[in-house]
């Protein structure tokens, strides 16, 4: 797909993401440039995006959760998420389409990729969300959820499964849709926050 350290962007590539996500031909080669600026050899090593997390959240550390983000988004991985994986990755995480999120947020979720989610993978995900939230912040969570703990139990008995059971894609997905406190349960709201960000440091 021609050179990726070429200055300009493949017309194949624009045309596919700008049919995939919502930004506009002059965003996506604005973004194009930054990214160039800050990656040239035309990725991002999870280094560097663990760099990006943790200059968002001084007090906090968003290193686990980071490191799982990037997991899901690098799709092919080889350890890099190049110019496309990394603004699907923006997309999905500030305000892609409600069906394409959820996809998303199983696929984090599915830490060992195996296509279901266990009890100890929504744990983990889970620990590293609240690893970004300020202590402060934690003590003003309702009680049945203001420990990792306590949120990944109320998850796991809202899809009614067992100690040992496991949930599908499409459980997780319809479960989700048929629940908006679920959605806040298994979600962390802070990437507008990095988008607004990253949007001033391009500027």
């Amino acid at each position: 797909m021609g050179n990726t350290k070429s200055s300009a962007l493949s017309k194949e590539l624009l045309e596919e993401l700008k049919s995939n996500t919502k930004y506009s031909e002059a965003e996506l080669c604005a973004w194009y440039q930054s990214f160039l600026k800050e990656c040239p050899s035309g990725k991002i090593t999870k280094e560097q995006f663990e760099g990006i997390y943790a200059s968002f959240f001084p007090g906090a550390d968003p290193t686990a959760y980071a490191r799982h983000v990037f997991r899901s988004f690098d799709t092919n991985a080889d350890g890099t998420l190049d110019f496309k994986e990394y603004i699907v990755a923006l997309h999905l995480t500030s305000g892609g389409k409600t069906l394409q999120k959820l996809e998303w947020a199983f696929a984090l979720y599915d830490v060992d990729g195996n296509g279901t989610i266990s009890k100890s993978e929504i744990q983990e995900i889970v620990r590293s969300i609240f690893n970004m939230i300020p202590e402060e912040d934690q003590q003003k969570l309702p009680e049945d959820e203001n420990t990792p703990e306590k949120r990944a139990e109320k998850i796991w008995a809202f899809f009614g499964k067992k100690e040992n059971d496991k949930i599908t894609e499409g459980e997780f997905i319809q479960g989700v849709m048929d629940n908006k406190d679920i959605l806040r349960l298994i979600q962390y709201d802070e990437p507008q926050k990095i988008k607004d960000k990253l949007k001033e440091k391009k500027q």
